[in-house]
């Protein structure tokens, strides 16, 4: 596992985790890393002070591939993943009246509850400046499993 300092477009600083440096540039690739903060997928790595040195007697002989269950990501147990799935099922979703809604509980004009749905960069833009305080979901908890 290598965790990664990284920098979305919008100069936001997080952490990633990743199985490798190959892992992490085929997520991106695949747009799968994003900012939990705005959620820009112009993501990129930025340079960490954070530096491991081992020693090794000999090469280690390469790992056996391992199916990983059809929740892992990268780093985070598939009980985390299903717990967060179920708090999110637990929400309403609201699909495209997203930003509407959101407006419409934050001015008390609709009953108080958990909803998710989607908005445009700048329907989450004006919610923001609105002091509407939101977050956005990644695909791994909002995609449907079996």
């Amino acid at each position: 596992m290598i965790v990664f300092d990284l920098l979305c477009a919008q100069g936001h600083g997080f952490e990633g985790w990743f199985a490798s440096g190959d892992e992490f540039l085929r997520q991106q690739r695949a747009e799968l890393v994003r900012c939990p903060i705005c959620d820009d997928m112009r993501v990129q790595r930025r340079p960490s002070a954070k530096v491991r040195v081992t020693k090794a007697a000999s090469p280690a002989a390469p790992p056996q591939a391992t199916a990983a269950p059809a929740d892992a990501v990268a780093g985070v147990p598939a009980e985390v993943i299903a717990k967060l799935r179920e708090i999110v099922r637990n929400t309403e979703d609201v699909g495209a009246r997203f930003p509407e809604e959101a407006r419409r509980i934050h001015y008390r004009e609709a009953p108080e509850r958990a909803i998710r749905g989607q908005a445009s960069r700048e329907d989450a833009q004006a919610l923001t400046e609105e002091g509407i305080t939101f977050s956005s979901l990644p695909p791994i908890l909002t995609r449907e499993t079996h």
